[in-house]
């Protein structure tokens, strides 16, 4: 799927709408870019801008969220039901919780709004037309570029030979949520497979969303449970929960073992159940893939010096040719800066520098991704792929219905007019047209 294609008269309307307007083939996925510091969104196809406007981002008391973002609804004709009806067409919104870019009369290029992204009327129209839902919109306060990245650890269009199995095959954590009582093996220390020549096969399914991140508590005790299992302490169905059931699992290892019986989840703990369960070191990354708004696989990966911030960055695929196996990755490093609390709960000691010139490599460095992963992912690859890299995880705006939602600074007040299922208030709500977009 393209989310983008702007031609003839739309191409025309763009460059009228615009500050500037530069050519580009403007045959693939656009990338929209917001920049709060300059109060300006531009659009990207690949590394070239294509468009600008001026914006109106969140005034004090209701900043706008920066972040990594993607369109997840549609509506031609759309009133606020908080600020007195306001009306908000051309609206696309970026998260559940009340963030849009829309249409506004009012747009003085400095922040005004309640936490949207207002966008000249004209601009707003133009832009609408040429957006798909899925398509990615990334908010930062300083202005960010996106640059052609070269990398042996970025993902190419190409699938296994037949008899090994393809994604669409495999199950949620198939290392994991279907383990029940049975005995299974964790994915990240399973042996390598045999190098296996790869074949090209074309795939028109849309595009794949990507999410490196640093594996959570929730998952730790999930693979903990399957290996307790594997070792015949019955620790319950992996769920993810420090239950009694576990509990009990935990202190029969404790005692088989002959260490203190506590029941207690600590690193010690831990890297004694792997080692006994032959595993090695226990997983501390982890590695998702969306589709459709829809969760369709996650596996733990390897993140080499883990007391470094991998830092938050974004790639797009471009140019994805499935006859030659090959892909143009375009990304940026984003400011996020993690909080003391934050670094002492992931174990960070030391901070990732956004702006040096090598932080997406130096990132991408430190990922051991399993070929047996690697091959699915490439199975899936298409126009518009996207990956996302974050030390923070699975945060509260990614959920069902969404893409992968890294938010690097949070709004202190969304504007409520556009949150689904939001609180009527008393004031009368004007009766809207709605168009959804799909």
């Amino acid at each position: 799927m393209k989310f983008c294609l702007v031609t003839g008269m739309s191409m025309l309307g763009l460059m009228l709408s615009c500050a500037t307007a530069l050519g580009g083939t403007l045959e693939g996925p656009l990338q929209i870019m917001v920049s709060k510091d300059l109060q300006q969104l531009k659009v990207y196809d690949g590394g070239v801008v294509v468009a600008t406007s001026r914006v109106s981002t969140g005034k004090a008391g209701h900043s706008t969220p920066t972040g990594i973002f993607s369109i997840l609804e549609k509506k031609r004709t759309h009133f606020s039901n908080l600020y007195d009806s306001a009306p908000m067409p051309f609206m696309q919104r970026l998260t559940w919780s009340g963030i849009a870019l829309h249409a506004s009369n009012s747009v003085p290029s400095y922040p005004a709004s309640h936490g949207c992204v207002r966008l000249p009327n004209d601009f707003a129209k133009t832009l609408f037309s040429t957006t798909r839902r899925g398509g990615h919109v990334l908010i930062t306060d300083h202005e960010v570029a996106p640059q052609r990245i070269v990398h042996a650890a970025l993902f190419k269009p190409v699938v296994v030979v037949p008899d090994t199995p393809l994604l669409s095959d495999a199950g949620l954590r198939p290392a994991l949520i279907e383990a029940g009582d049975r005995s299974v093996e964790v994915a990240m220390t399973d042996p390598k497979p045999d190098i296996i020549t790869p074949i090209v096969q074309k795939t028109e399914q849309d595009p794949i969303r990507i999410l490196i991140t640093r594996r959570g508590e929730r998952e730790m005790l999930m693979d903990l449970q399957v290996l307790l299992n594997s070792l015949g302490h019955d620790a319950g169905v992996p769920d993810g929960l420090h239950g009694k059931q576990t509990v009990a699992a935990i202190r029969a290892f404790q005692r088989a073992e002959g260490l203190t019986e506590d029941g207690v989840i600590a690193p010690e703990l831990i890297a004694a159940v792997y080692a006994k369960a032959g595993k090695g070191a226990p997983p501390n990354g982890q590695i998702l893939v969306r589709q459709k708004f829809k969760p369709v696989l996650e596996m733990p990966i390897a993140i080499r010096d883990p007391d470094i911030a991998l830092g938050t960055h974004f790639l797009l695929a471009r140019g994805v040719d499935a006859d030659k196996g090959k892909a143009e990755w375009y990304g940026v490093s984003m400011d996020n800066q993690l909080s003391q609390a934050t670094m002492k709960r992931l174990g960070i000691t030391t901070e990732a520098d956004a702006a040096a010139p090598d932080a997406l490599a130096r990132t991408l460095d430190r990922l051991d991704i399993p070929e047996e992963m690697r091959l699915r992912i490439s199975g899936l690859m298409g126009e518009g792929a996207s990956l996302s890299i974050s030390d923070t995880g699975l945060g509260p705006e990614t959920g069902d219905g969404t893409d992968f939602i890294t938010v690097t600074r949070k709004v202190q007040k969304a504007d409520a007019g556009i949150v689904q299922g939001g609180k009527k208030t008393k004031k009368k709500k004007k009766t809207s047209s709605i168009s959804v977009v799909n």
